[in-house]
């Protein structure tokens, strides 16, 4: 097979590990409603108490003009909308672990955080998926995909002298920028930016501060946080990056003009030291890739489901 690939060209020709990221269905709403439907699956087990309206889910969580709205109607509502993906999510991450089992799989903690870095290093600035997680989150997500990708690739065989010509043609992905966490508070003008300012000073919460008065809407329900910033990002305001390079972990900017006339306050959380792979650290990474790039790209865990005899309660169990 030969191999004419580069990271600057059409989108068919970006590295599986970009194009996964930018491919994959977005996992915050299934995350965020996690704790819920997991609620609700627990209740649902319990035997009722007919007798006891405060073991029925009858009791009220929320009145609208006096009328109820009960915690049953609610727990209800999440199952009906959301519990499908989520307990789907829930059954995906058990195969993988019980195929790791069966196949002898490993997934060690290095390549985790390789692939979190190459994941940090490719993410699209309006792509929330990465910062909208914990870190824990993230790292069970990468971790499945990355039992999941061991399992289909095990029999498929990378040569070697593949395997270091593609490292060679898009050497630029693996070589890592340093990488700033940012958040942002966004406000139309000087006085507002000065405003915010000075609350910061007075010891308000940066993300609360963020989700009271900035006027960007998407990172403002997130607190502000825009994700990783680094130097590559062209899709990026250089005036933030000419900032948050200059400031240290959990340290809040001075007010700065953005492009386009209004003014945000930054801060940093996290700083990520970049740093340049080099083939002996990547190679299984890159054969994996490769490997990846020569099975149908619609494989997912529930392909496994029977051979585990994966069962829910929303149908038969997958064949």
């Amino acid at each position: 097979m030969k191999s004419n690939r580069n990271l600057h060209q059409t989108p068919e020709n970006i590295p599986y590990t970009q194009r996964r990221l930018k491919t994959k269905p977005t996992l915050l709403l299934l995350l965020v409603l996690f704790i819920g439907n997991i609620l609700w699956f627990v209740l649902w087990l319990l035997p009722n108490d007919d007798s006891s309206s405060e073991n029925d889910g009858s009791e009220p969580i929320a009145t609208v003009d006096g009328e109820a709205i009960t915690n049953q109607q609610w727990l209800a509502a999440m199952e009906s909308r959301y519990g499908k993906e989520t307990l789907r999510h829930l059954v995906n991450e058990a195969v993988m672990e019980k195929a790791a089992e069966k196949y002898k799989i490993k997934v060690s903690d290095e390549e985790i955080d390789l692939e979190i870095a190459l994941l940090r290093s490719a993410q699209d600035a309006n792509d929330t998926t990465l910062h909208s997680l914990s870190t824990e989150q993230l790292r069970q997500k990468v971790r499945a995909q990355l039992i999941l990708d061991k399992v289909l690739t095990n029999d498929v065989v990378v040569e070697d002298d593949e395997a270091e010509s593609y490292y060679e043609e898009n050497q630029s992905f693996y070589n890592v920028p340093t990488t700033y966490r940012t958040s942002l508070i966004v406000v139309n003008s000087k006085e507002d930016a000065e405003r915010v300012e000075k609350e910061l000073k007075n010891g308000s919460e940066f993300d609360v501060l963020a989700r009271e008065h900035s006027v960007d809407a998407a990172s403002a329900s997130l607190g502000g946080d825009i994700g990783f910033v680094s130097s590559e990002q062209a899709s990026i305001d250089t005036a933030i990056f000419t900032v948050v390079q200059k400031l240290k972990e959990q340290e809040a900017s001075k007010p700065f003009v953005l492009r386009d006339g209004r003014y945000a306050i930054a801060m940093v959380s996290e700083v990520m030291e970049g740093h340049s792979f080099s083939y002996g650290e990547v190679a299984e990474q890159v054969k994996r890739q490769l490997a990846l790039e020569q099975l149908p790209p619609s494989i997912t865990p529930e392909a496994f489901w029977a051979e585990f005899d994966a069962q829910w309660i929303y149908g038969e169990k997958k064949k």
